[in-house]
């Protein structure tokens, strides 16, 4: 065999073989409940609940807790949006996308809506 056809067949037995490979996105399940998420904050750790139903998110940061509203773009996206915002940079929306699912855990990615700059996170469900 000469070097193409080395070279067609790896490219071809790498194509089979991530072809395979399917992402978990359960989304629904992950639309009403409670759930934690933990995030570095400066140096320190600090953990985040937030209780959400179809269109409204209460999140509990640090004793306070703070409503916004949901709007579900697709089962796995949508856009949050805070009910009281205090200041301009709190009025801004974020958009939430779900990326993949796994017994009662979620990757997701998130960015400020028209901002290109993504951040990753997991959120753990705690409860219904």
């Amino acid at each position: 065999m000469n070097r193409f056809m080395y070279l067609s067949c790896f490219f071809l037995l790498v194509l089979v073989c991530t072809s395979c490979y399917e992402v978990n996105r359960d989304c629904e399940a992950f639309k009403t409940g409670t759930f934690e998420f933990e995030a570095l904050v400066g140096t320190e750790i600090t953990k985040t609940t937030f209780v959400r139903n179809d269109s409204i998110e209460i999140d509990y940061f640090r004793g306070k807790a703070d409503t916004s509203y949901i709007r579900w773009i697709n089962d796995c996206e949508y856009i949050v949006k805070k009910k009281n915002p205090k200041n301009q940079a709190e009025k801004r929306a974020i958009h939430m996308k779900i990326l993949s699912t796994e017994g009662n855990t979620y990757q997701f990615e998130y960015n400020l809506v028209g901002e290109p700059r993504k951040e990753k996170g997991t959120a753990v469900k705690v409860s219904e």
